[in-house]
């Protein structure tokens, strides 16, 4: 099979290129159930992608010549989410969300700070006295198909910017890219509802960075989860 995707210019994460969690998202959307994305490159908006089959269930996302990501199904997803954050204490710790306001994912449509009205909001702080990040989400409407479930690819997207934030929970946020997520879709997210987004570090090594992620309903259970791999750029020289 062979198809055409096209990332639109506003689901950006870098100014110039698309949010690595969407684009997972609209292949894992084709493969159903646990998926891993390995990102191969930058994302070109609002350029034609080339979505083929790969071998033993597995998905390439091409840009010409160029290898932008590839997808496999997996047997299962074993990721184990902390004891939950509820809507009260997950606003108190968006408040403490650090990211810069003309940084390099300033504009993101998940997280960017200075995005505006189509902005996500996910914007996720520590929670005080945990190893973790959370953040309200009232997915909007727009994000959902006519059920009023919201689609995997913001559901991925959704899961995507927190980890990085889990990753750099002290010290200086170095910029660090994603590289690959594992997610899985366990129920519906519910555009106009409120949930919880999580994420929090699992272990770091050299330059990689790995941590979790779950969306949450209010009341605790787990909707999504997803476990991403980042990694720092070289240091210069």
């Amino acid at each position: 099979m062979t198809e055409t995707v096209v990332v639109p210019g506003r689901f950006n994460g870098p100014r110039e290129s698309g949010n690595g969690g969407y684009t997972g998202g609209v292949i894992a959307d084709r493969l159903g159930g646990p998926v891993e994305v390995n990102l191969r490159a930058p994302v070109p908006l609002d350029e034609p992608l080339e979505l083929a089959a790969g071998e033993e269930d597995s998905l390439r996302l091409l840009h010409g010549e160029t290898l932008i990501a590839e997808a496999r199904s997996l047997p299962g997803l074993d990721v184990a989410v902390p004891e939950p954050v509820g809507p009260a204490e997950a606003r108190r710790a968006s408040e403490r969300y650090r990211a810069p306001e003309d940084g390099p994912f300033s504009t993101c449509f998940v997280c960017g700070p200075a995005r505006g009205e189509d902005c996500f909001e996910v914007f996720a702080g520590r929670v005080e006295g945990r190893e973790l990040v959370a953040t309200p989400w009232v997915p909007p409407t727009w994000a959902a198909g006519e059920d009023g479930e919201v689609r995997p690819e913001f559901v991925w997207a959704a899961l995507d910017c927190p980890t990085y934030f889990a990753s750099h929970l002290e010290g200086e946020l170095t910029g660090s890219v994603l590289v690959r997520q594992r997610g899985e879709l366990s129920g519906a997210v519910r555009a106009g509802e409120e949930h919880v987004v999580v994420a929090w570090p699992i272990e770091i090594e050299g330059r990689k960075r790995l941590a979790g992620a779950a969306v949450l309903t209010a009341e605790g259970e787990t909707l999504a989860v997803a476990e991403a791999l980042l990694i720092e750029p070289r240091a210069a020289g």
